[in-house]
């Protein structure tokens, strides 16, 4: 409990740094007021509440999807090294989305959010597929070269799309590199409750996901249907993956460093991993996005950049750790 209250003061002080930090400073008193006695004539007021508020609504929003992601689809694989951003499914978002501004244009920000589920469930079951999650075969190397094969299909696509029109290309500058700057221009509101249903259904199926961690015959005697748990797993992981990639673009990493860290602070209990992997991955999103813009003030560095320098690393130092042939 002590460790949880931690990461919840953590969170709490990197999003009053969200509020507080940009090319106009904010102390904690004017921030308090912009929110709450708002001047639309005090130009901090209106950075505060027009741009920092949604910034930091999208910052939660993606971090918690993608931390309690990574904590499903690494319970779903058996496999450290499982991550939407890893393994194609924020790839196949980010695809979808640039591929429907090529055909409908990009001046529907409600559109362009709802054309990241179908591209986040196709690449999420084309990696599971690929990596032999169907058969329950689903190793930490066969699904990482599926994830990254994927990705580099993707790539290549996005960039024969931007060929194709050069209009499309400030559309691609988004949607490769992660970023929470258009926070304001995106469905908040309906990303957080797609995001809702998206938690609702992971810890519904939970404990089912757990068995599955015993291996798929053990599993089934305890009387689980693998299909089901994995098509739920599948839409769950599509749910929030979609809705984190809608408001902040495909930011890698975030579901890889979240649920090792979350699995020691809730003694490997799936549902209390989920709920603790929501507030780690809100709270480094927030901190590295901070980061982002802190570090060649007051030029910003993207936090799908941020995320990448903090998560490679970590990347190689789990993958060092697997044994050849291990099932994770």
């Amino acid at each position: 409990m002590r460790a949880v209250a931690g990461v919840i003061l953590v969170l709490a002080a990197a999003a009053a740094l969200t509020l507080g930090v940009g090319v106009r400073p904010a102390s904690l008193a004017e921030v308090w007021r912009a929110l709450t006695a708002y001047d639309p004539a005090d130009p901090v007021h209106v950075a505060v509440a027009s741009i920092r508020l949604p910034r930091l609504f999208a910052g939660l929003i993606a971090g918690a999807g993608l931390g309690m992601a990574g904590s499903v689809m690494q319970a779903l694989t058996r496999n450290p090294l499982a991550d939407p951003g890893l393994l194609g499914v924020n790839s196949g978002a980010a695809f979808a989305i640039v591929f429907g501004a090529l055909i409908f244009g990009h001046s529907d920000a409600g559109l362009m959010a709802a054309l990241a589920f179908p591209g986040a469930a196709l690449a999420a079951v084309a990696v599971f597929a690929l990596g032999g999650g169907l058969r329950g075969e689903a190793g930490p190397v066969r699904l990482t070269l599926a994830g990254t094969a994927l990705n580099a299909l993707l790539l290549s696509l996005v960039s024969a799309v931007v060929l194709v029109r050069g209009e499309t290309l400030e559309v691609l500058r988004f949607w490769v590199v992660g970023s929470l700057s258009q926070a304001g221009s995106r469905p908040l509101l309906a990303m957080a409750l797609t995001a809702g249903a998206g938690t609702a259904l992971s810890l519904a199926i939970a404990p089912r996901l757990e068995a599955l961690s015993l291996g798929a015959a053990l599993a089934r005697g305890l009387g689980t249907r693998l299909g089901r748990v994995q098509f739920g797993a599948l839409v769950a992981v599509t749910l929030m993956t979609g809705a984190a990639v809608s408001v902040a673009g495909p930011i890698v990493f975030v579901g890889l460093i979240v649920p090792p860290i979350a699995r020691r602070i809730s003694g490997h209990v799936l549902r209390a991993e989920l709920f603790v992997s929501a507030l780690l991955g809100a709270t480094l999103l927030l901190l590295a996005d901070t980061a982002g813009r802190l570090v060649l003030a007051p030029a910003e560095i993207r936090v799908g950049i941020m995320t990448a320098l903090i998560g490679a690393p970590v990347f190689v130092l789990i993958a060092r750790r697997l044994r050849p042939g291990a099932a994770a």
